[in-house]
């Protein structure tokens, strides 16, 4: 079975070394022209398998790769371009995508973050039949693994989502190969889309609930990295935890700065910050954060 794979960093390059360690025949790899694609690509050259680097993947000479290749499956491997429609109808089997949750829920670009921010309890990872629509297209095969209390989207994507991801994208290579690749409908009523996980939605409420913030929080660490100002400064917030307990100070008020946290009032108890940082600057412990920046007990965040 001819096979193609399209993607970019640490997992694109992971999925095609697995590939390759099971003896598939791979017939070309496209990763992008910038640093996203530099280990990828690399490890295509290495082990003598047509490597094409196209800045966005619509390009005609993508095109007429994917002609000359005559590929049976597709697999897209942590893809953030747009495949045309043109490109998925090409190999004679169908193209696979990866996806990190389990759809139809959380379809979009964050589906980690989001699972997250929501307050999902669990999530896991679909191989689906791409199609025109975004996250859209028949389910190949489903796992689904435990949000912990205190994971973030780093934790989840790196200690789970990454290396199930790996091995699901190996065993649907080999389902197709006996023969067994269903093609399940998603339930479009269950379906939800969220935009990307950015600044646009990062910025913290500290009159929001406790559950709320703290969801914000762990969301969105490592990326973008969820905010509040401080001291006219816009400040990133991460390795969190909570208390639940009734907070008798107002909403945002620093109440303590130890080691072990920067502890702040919110509605419903406190959130314990472990790590901070000044936009651009490095994660740094409570006690230096509020040293360099002259934050003490008894100020409010968000002002």
């Amino acid at each position: 079975m001819r096979i193609i794979i399209v993607g970019q960093g640490p997992f694109g390059e992971k999925a095609l070394e697995a590939l390759i360690q099971k003896g598939e025949e791979m017939v070309g790899v496209f990763s992008p022209s910038d640093k996203r694609g530099e280990t990828m690509g690399g490890l295509a050259q290495k082990s003598g398998i047509p490597s094409f680097r196209p800045a966005i993947m619509k390009n005609l000479e993508v095109h007429e790769a994917y002609g000359r290749l005559k590929p049976d499956l597709a697999i897209l491997a942590f893809v953030t371009d747009i495949i045309p429609q043109s490109l998925l109808s090409i190999p004679s089997i169908g193209t696979l995508c990866y996806h990190p949750s389990l759809l139809p829920r959380h379809r979009g670009a964050s589906a980690i973050n989001w699972a997250i921010i929501q307050g999902d309890t669990r999530t896991g990872l679909t191989i689906f039949w791409a199609d025109k629509g975004i996250d859209t297209g028949p389910i190949f095969l489903q796992k689904e693994v435990e949000i912990g209390p205190e994971e973030t989207t780093g934790s989840i994507y790196f200690n789970k989502l990454f290396p199930m991801g790996i091995e699901a994208i190996v065993e649907a290579v080999d389902l197709i190969k006996k023969g067994k690749a269903p093609r399940i409908p998603q339930d479009e009523s269950q379906a939800t889309y969220e935009p990307p996980c950015d600044d646009r939605v990062a910025s913290i409420d500290f009159a929001e609930p406790l559950d709320k913030i703290y969801n914000l929080i762990r969301g969105c660490d490592p990326q973008p990295g969820a905010y509040s100002a401080v001291k006219g400064k816009r400040i990133r917030f991460y390795d969190v935890r909570k208390r639940s307990l009734a907070a008798g100070e107002g909403a945002g008020e620093i109440v303590a700065i130890e080691k072990k946290g920067l502890e702040i009032a919110v509605q419903g108890g406190f959130i314990v910050v472990g790590k901070l940082k000044v936009d651009k600057g490095e994660k740094v412990g409570p006690i230096e954060f509020a040293q360099s920046t002259g934050l003490k007990v008894g100020d409010r965040l968000g002002e």
